[in-house]
């Protein structure tokens, strides 16, 4: 679908509402300033807040881009330790969840890629201190010692390039301190969940020598039970450290050193049954019963994954006069080992066949960056560099059918091997004091080969299994993308801006285990244009942050998995599935009401639809979703929380907080199953801590969905029946955090 620029602004009732809005709040602010109490607004402000999103520090209140950003200090108080939990915290982002996390993706605004194989690129960047993660699965695991996590909203292939082209979550973590401090954080929740942090930091030499090193032990039974056996599945066992150098031989230099580890054993059950859609699949399902809120499972082969995440990166960064030079380079590897119980279910027979998986992964990725800064103050003001990585994946993926009568069995080997070139630059041009100009350009070479060799012990198609192949291609493509626009200060606390952005996502190949001749040509780039007007208010002497951004976004070749037969199993196939659009309002809130009570909140309406679908030959689903939604991609999502302390005469703090969010119905597949619909839900958290930092301790309890609300954060259809994921607060419970400073 083609917008003119007229059609993408054009006023309408919501847009109508934001604007009103946000003339109430610039009203508000500037009455509040001028009779607020002085004393209380001098004292009860809002902490600013620093920003990457331009790949310098900057306020958060100042930048040219949507940003979300989340304390990592907050996320570790609220037991939320991975990608996949912040969703609840920030309404433009989703996440689909899997048995294990090479099959999991993330979303911005309704845009995300659904693959297992690894010759696509995500659609969402994840870039942890400078270093862009190539593959979705390696950021899934736990987050170590996290300073902020900021999540830009849009395309960001400007600066941030490689898989950028529908957001960014960038993940920075705490610098070392020049004073000795050491921690320990113990936490035991409900469930049988416990986890131990322990970290320590500060100078090895003064002045020049700074170290930190943190450490986590976590482990969780899990909240599923194996009706075969007896076993609760669906918990982990992690282990993992983080440690960083940062060396100043002078004023002018500064090396950081990183090195990470974690070790990860996850027992995700490879679907839990929500709807038997036969008689014959009940019967065979009991004593187990399938139910929107059902948490047991019938599994003779237990679904796990053994995971390794790994990495080292050195950042310099050296002054040369008034201009930053920055280099970045890294390389990082992931082990991944799956095992996944197919047929779900614990017997075998004529009608219902044993299915059993294992996969492994090999992948390992190099990069390197140099950026130039400008110096900040001039006419122009400008970030460019060069980008380049490289990455390789080996997999070997096992299949065996086991019948009444034989077993049969499949392996496939294949391998795909990437090489990114980038230059790319963006600058600032200050007009006047408050009006500036954006302009910005990247341009992107992508090579991608793949090899892939499977063997067959039956010479015939047989459920689940084709027959011998093989096969190799390779594919190379030149692609743009950048950003112009423009920003105005309306006054020294509001800001505006306006931007067109270009995303780019490179060539793909659908390369997995039962890859047919008909997967063998590449898939087109996925490109983007997206139009973003935003408005950054601070009001109320500094108490009051209100941040509105309206946008519209479309997505030509979008690279997209649909439902597939392949002997007799339905798979989802990777192609170009035609063009998608996505538009709406996004707003933040903060304000510090008193000098103890701090509210928060955001909202997002996301209009994520399907515009012209390209229907694939011989589908196995129904091609007649133009108009629908995008999957992972609800019409609504809110969070509200408030933070309330009560200091006490005797240096004692009492913390209390409560957050809630909320999203409306979501649909999980792109081919519109009714049985795969998540009704609206919300989920609501409280919490009461004790604390004297004065002597370094806080104890804290929790208590995680209050209302005992059951929800999946993914479903999907089998042979017979709807299966769900079952995420940790898909009941009530409750947890001890202590932590004690040193």
């Amino acid at each position: 679908m083609q917008h003119t620029f007229g059609e993408i602004i054009k006023p309408t009732r919501l847009a109508q509402a934001v604007a009103a809005a946000l003339a109430l709040t610039s009203l508000y602010g500037q009455a509040a300033q001028s009779t607020a109490d002085s004393s209380d607004a001098q004292t009860a402000t809002l902490q600013a807040v620093t920003v990457t999103a331009t790949r310098r520090e900057e306020s958060l209140q100042k930048v040219p881009v949507a940003v979300s950003v989340v304390d990592g200090e907050q996320l570790e108080r609220d037991n939320r330790n991975s990608v996949s939990s912040i969703v609840q915290q920030i309404p433009s982002v989703n996440f689909r969840t899997g048995a294990s996390n090479k099959d999991t993706s993330l979303f911005i605004r309704g845009v995300g890629t659904i693959s297992t194989s690894p010759g696509v690129e995500p659609t969402v960047a994840t870039v942890v201190d400078g270093v862009v993660y190539a593959r979705p699965g390696q950021a899934t695991l736990d987050l170590l010692d996290l300073e902020r996590i900021e999540v830009l909203r849009g395309p960001q292939g400007t600066l941030f390039g490689k898989n950028a082209s529908a957001g960014v979550l960038n993940v920075i973590s705490k610098a070392p301190s020049a004073e000795t401090h050491g921690y320990i954080d113990q936490s035991y929740y409900s469930g049988n969940e416990s986890r131990t942090r322990f970290g320590i930091g500060g100078s090895l030499i003064p002045d020049t020598l700074k170290a930190s090193l943190t450490t986590l032990f976590g482990s969780y039974d899990g909240n599923v039970d194996n009706k075969a056996n007896g076993q609760e599945v669906n918990g982990y066992n992690r282990k993992g450290a983080r440690g960083k150098l940062e060396f100043i031989p002078n004023d002018d230099v500064t090396l950081t050193v990183i090195a990470d580890y974690m070790q990860s054993h996850d027992d995700a059950p490879n679907g839990v049954i929500s709807s038997a859609l036969t008689p014959a699949f009940a019967g065979a399902l009991a004593p187990v019963r399938a139910s929107s809120d059902n948490r047991d499972i019938l599994s003779d082969y237990r679904s796990h994954v053994e995971d390794i995440n790994k990495g080292l990166s050195a950042q310099l960064d050296w002054s040369l006069g008034d201009y930053t030079l920055t280099s970045i380079t890294a390389w990082r590897g992931w082990n991944n080992t799956q095992w996944q119980d197919g047929d779900r279910l614990a017997t075998i027979s004529a009608t219902f066949p044993g299915t059993e998986d294992k996969g492994d992964l090999d992948f390992n990725q190099y990069s390197q960056e140099l950026r130039l800064a400008s110096p900040k103050g001039q006419f122009l003001e400008y970030v460019g560099g060069l980008y380049y990585m490289h990455g390789k994946d080996d997999e070997t993926y096992r299949r065996a059918l086991v019948t009444t009568t034989r077993t049969d069995v499949g392996v496939a080997d294949y391998s795909t091997t990437s090489d990114s070139y980038s230059v790319f630059g963006e600058s600032t041009l200050n007009f006047t004091s408050a009006f500036r100009g954006i302009a910005g350009l990247r341009w992107t070479h992508d090579e991608l080969e793949y090899d892939h060799r499977r063997l067959s012990t039956s010479a015939t198609t047989v459920s689940g299994i084709q027959p011998a192949t093989s096969s190799s291609g390779s594919v190379d493509e030149d692609g743009w993308s950048g950003r112009l626009g423009l920003q105005y200060d309306l006054t020294d606390n509001v800001m505006t801006y306006l931007t067109y952005s270009r995303g780019y996502k490179g060539p793909a190949y659908n390369v997995f285990f039962n890859m047919q001749p008909r997967d063998t040509d590449p898939l087109k780039p996925e490109t983007s244009n997206t139009w973003e007007l935003g408005v950054k208010a601070t009001s109320w002497n500094d108490r009051l942050v209100t941040n509105v951004a309206v946008f519209h976004s479309d997505y030509d070749n979008y690279q997209a998995n649909f439902f597939d037969t392949v002997a007799g199993q339905v798979v989802t196939r990777l192609i170009n599935a035609g063009s998608v659009s996505t538009e709406g309002v996004e707003a933040d809130l903060a304000l510090q009401a008193t000098q103890n009570l701090k509210l928060s909140g955001a909202l997002a309406y996301t209009r994520a639809r399907i515009d012209t679908f390209s229907c694939p030959a011989g589908a196995a689903a129904s091609c007649n979703v133009d108009g629908k939604t995008l999957p992972f991609s609800p019409d609504w999502k809110s969070y509200v929380r408030a933070d309330y302390s009560i200091p006490l005469e005797n240096g004692l703090d009492i913390e209390l907080g409560t957050d809630y969010n909320w999203q409306s119905e979501v649909q999980y597949d792109i081919s519109q199953n009714p049985d795969t619909k998540q009704g609206a839900y919300g989920i609501w958290n409280a919490s009461v801590a004790l604390a004297d930092y004065n002597q370094g301790w806080r104890v804290a309890l929790l208590a995680k969905n209050l209302a005992d609300k059951s929800y999946s954060p993914g479903l999907a259809s089998g042979s017979g029946y709807i299966y769900r994921s079952v995420p940790r607060d898909d009941e009530r419970y409750f947890g001890v955090q202590v932590r004690k400073d040193f």
